[in-house]
Parts: C-alpha cells; sequence; structure tokens
C-alpha cells in the first residue's frame, strides 16, 4: 500500500536522513587505504548512537538471505555490486567503495547510498560515478506531481544506457517512511506513462545502480550481488517528496541528497 505523507511527518523523516548523511559524509571522509571495511561499519554504529538512532539494516533478513545481515552498512568494492558485508577486507588506493545506510530515529526511516574511490579515480571509474549521478539526476527531474512510476523507470535507464552501461533490473528504488522498504517499487527499467501515479506526499528513495560490460551480474553469496570480473559498479540513492507547500532538505551528502519540491514545480 501507498503512503502518503503529511507535512509534520516529512519534517520527522528529515532528522533520521540527516542522521544518515552524517554517516555518509563520515565514511567518505574517513575512508583510507588500509582500512578495514569492518571499521567503517563500527563508526557508523558511533552515529547512530550518537544521534539515538537505530539501524534498519542491522538484523534485516529478506526472503533471498539465509541470515540477518550482520551490519549497519552495506559496503560494496569494485565489482561487488551492493549489499557488500563490511568484514576484513582492507581498502586498497583505487579501489571503488559504494556505501549504503539507513537510520530509523523516532519511528522514521531515512535511507541513502554513495559511490566514491579511495583516492584519485581512474578516468574510467570517474566517467562510471558520473554517469550513475546523471542518472539519477534524470530520475529525480521526471519525479513531478500527475507522473508515473515508470517515468522515473525509463529516465535512469536512458541516461545508464547513454553513458553505455547495462542497467541491473534485479533491484531498484522503493518507498520510504515508516519502514526502510514500502510501496511503490521502482525498476531502473520501464516505460513513461505506467505505474502508480506519483502524488503530492509520497516519499521515495530513488537509486541507480549502474555496471559495465554486462547486463547481469551474478550472487556469489546469499547477501551479496557482483557484477562479471573486472567489471565495476556504481550506487547512489536518493530520497524525494512531493508536498503541497514545502521545499526543503531532507537530507545532503555531497551531491547524494533528498530534497522537497513543490507542487507546482
Amino acid at each position: 500500500m501507498v503512503e502518503v505523507k503529511t507535512a509534520g511527518e516529512v519534517q520527522a523523516m528529515r532528522a533520521a536522513g540527516q542522521v544518515v548523511a552524517r554517516i555518509l559524509a563520515a565514511t567518505r571522509a574517513e575512508a583510507k587505504a588500509g582500512m578495514a571495511l569492518a571499521e567503517l561499519d563500527e563508526m557508523a554504529r558511533g552515529v547512530l548512537a550518537e544521534a539515538g538512532a537505530t539501524s534498519p539494516f542491522l538484523g534485516y533478513q529478506p526472503g533471498f538471505a539465509p541470515i540477518p545481515f550482520p551490519a549497519v552498512i552495506c559496503t560494496s568494492v569494485n565489482d561487488a555490486a551492493l549489499h557488500g558485508i563490511p568484514g576484513r577486507y582492507r581498502l586498497a588506493a583505487g579501489d571503488l567503495l559504494s556505501v549504503d545506510c539507513g537510520a530509523v530515529l523516532d519511528g522514521w526511516a531515512g535511507d541513502a547510498a554513495i559511490s566514491f574511490t579511495i583516492g584519485p579515480p581512474d578516468p574510467a571509474d570517474a566517467r562510471l560515478i558520473a554517469t550513475a549521478g546523471e542518472a539519477l539526476r534524470a530520475g529525480i527531474a521526471a519525479a513531478v506531481p500527475g507522473g508515473r512510476v515508470g517515468d522515473i523507470s525509463a529516465a535512469i535507464g536512458a541516461a545508464g544506457r547513454a553513458g553505455g552501461y547495462g542497467i541491473c533490473t534485479d533491484f531498484g528504488g522503493h518507498g520510504v517512511g515508516r519502514a526502510m522498504h514500502e510501496d511503490p517499487h521502482i525498476p531502473n527499467e520501464g516505460r513513461r506513462g505506467r505505474g502508480p501515479r506519483l502524488v503530492p506526499g509520497l516519499v521515495l528513495a530513488i537509486r541507480r545502480p549502474g555496471q559495465l560490460r554486462d547486463r547481469r551480474g551474478r550472487l556469489d553469496d546469499p547477501q551479496r550481488r557482483r557484477q562479471p570480473r573486472g567489471s565495476r559498479r556504481a550506487h547512489r540513492g536518493d530520497h524525494r517528496r512531493w508536498p503541497a507547500d514545502l521545499d526543503a532538505a531532507l537530507t545532503h551528502a555531497h551531491r547524494w541528497r533528498s530534497v522537497l519540491v513543490r507542487s507546482a514545480q
């Protein structure tokens, strides 16, 4: 069921989104060559505790996962597409790292992701990250009151293909609010004019995973999607809401942010 939020509920969601933004900013600032992914998870736990928030990731167990997720962030390196578990792996210069995290504060969830390299990116990684950003912005631009979910999906897919990348269709965006995952689902491919209508008060997490060389990854463990060998991927996530009369930031984390747009726009 699609849940429409009131202005007051969106104000409450903003606080959870700000916690997510702080986690993403901290991980990007602290991630260095030689650091173990588990250390980033510990740092994220500290930010959550300081804010009085909890993690919607920790203990989460979708149907395909045999065990509950054991961390508060997902850390996916290089060809790991998403849902990587932070462990003993130590980052190396040139690694492409995606960090996905969420927070629940006062009963409201926030969820976002960023991708960046450890040290200066090589040209291919820089282009991949830039294309993922273009696809995210295209999806946001298509998210207007009166439109359809398919408009967002079509815009994301078109931007990804224009950059020369395949489209991950196994996962996508979703609603967010009282729970981390709410209706509607937002595929990364779709047709304009199809799907649920976008109405004022709807909050969506718009995501764009980008992948190189092939259109499908392989599932090499129950939690993590991995790209074909030698491929890289980038992931950006954002929230978008269509309120009747609000225009303010829900979260802000570098170039990945959640914003409110006026329904007149």
